[in-house]
């Protein structure tokens, strides 16, 4: 039988470019990860119908990613005494919205600015709707991200550490920073957990654990043997996430993104260095258009699937 979530906790399941919104009622209200900035409407909008009159009393974010936080300043502008929170270490990047070590020009991604009013501590717990979350570091897909457990119902908050086919891209390898070891030490920490039930930052709730942490782990094991296959799948995720956020690009529009976009060009000069970064991500797209990821009419615009 399938655990139950929590008593006042409620989950908005949200398609890419968003991650998962969970909202938690109870004597103070919250909410875990906001989704991405050209969703921000829908995702004010999904917390108002079920506060009504409330108001939102805090905002966490489990890790900075744009798809994770893009909503926080429509947010911040609707519910303006709300509290921030966000993983200690991206306080101070916060702060001064020092977009070196943000994440968003370097993948060519948008996140308005926002402000950030408190920090997540692993090792801490925050007290959520009614009940005591613990904090956890979870460094891998993000050195900075956080889970949040609930032990009375055995609900993790998962963020991108484990998703039920696995889990998020491993940015950091993709920069030279060894992290793979990382994603199985969380691997190892959510199975000490012992969750009954998983809200990840993507796709549905699960609960059986086994099977998740099964596949994420020969996902793993296959590349960490072959970095450059991840290398390459982490280009696809980059290529489509943009081209989903645009819906249409002219081309001479997606040639401009593409040679604007720091982290393809990190990505191809570490991983790919007998192509150039035109040739390589030419090829990318056609592998999405070929995939029914995209698609090419005569008029040379690319149009996008929603999928």
């Amino acid at each position: 039988m399938n655990a139950a979530l929590p008593a006042g906790v409620t989950v908005f399941e949200r398609g890419w470019l968003s991650s998962n919104n969970i909202l938690i009622v109870g004597h103070e209200t919250a909410l875990v990860d906001s989704g991405y900035v050209t969703h921000a409407p829908q995702t004010v909008a999904l917390v108002e119908d079920v506060l009504g009159s409330r108001l939102l009393d805090r905002l966490l974010n489990t890790h900075l990613h744009s798809d994770h936080c893009g909503g926080n300043a429509a947010l911040q502008r609707r519910y303006p005494q709300m509290c921030t929170e966000v993983p200690s270490g991206e306080f101070s990047a916060v702060s001064v919205w020092d977009e070196n070590v943000l994440s968003y020009r370097a993948t060519g991604q948008e996140c308005p600015r926002f402000r950030a009013t408190g920090r997540l501590i692993a090792g801490g717990e925050r007290r959520l709707g009614d009940l005591s979350w613990e904090i956890h570091a979870a460094p891998g897909h993000d050195p900075q991200s956080v889970i949040l457990f609930e032990p009375t119902s055995g609900t993790l908050i998962s963020a991108d550490a484990l998703w039920e086919n696995g889990f998020g891209v491993v940015f950091p390898e993709l920069l030279g920073e060894s992290s793979f070891d990382e994603v199985a030490d969380t691997l190892d920490l959510i199975e000490s957990l012992a969750p009954k039930q998983v809200v990840p930052g993507h796709g549905r709730v699960f609960y059986n654990i086994k099977t998740a942490l099964d596949t994420a782990r020969r996902r793993l094991e296959k590349i960490a043997i072959n970095p450059s296959k991840h290398a390459r799948h982490a280009l696809k995720v980059l290529i489509k996430f943009k081209l989903l956020e645009q819906q249409s690009m002219r081309l001479s529009e997606w040639a401009a993104w593409r040679d604007a976009t720091p982290y393809l060009e990190t990505i191809r000069a570490r991983f790919f260095s007998a192509y150039d970064l035109s040739t390589l991500g030419d090829e990318i797209l056609d592998e999405l258009i070929l995939s029914g990821g995209a698609r090419q009419d005569a008029t040379v615009i690319l149009n996008i699937d929603r999928s």
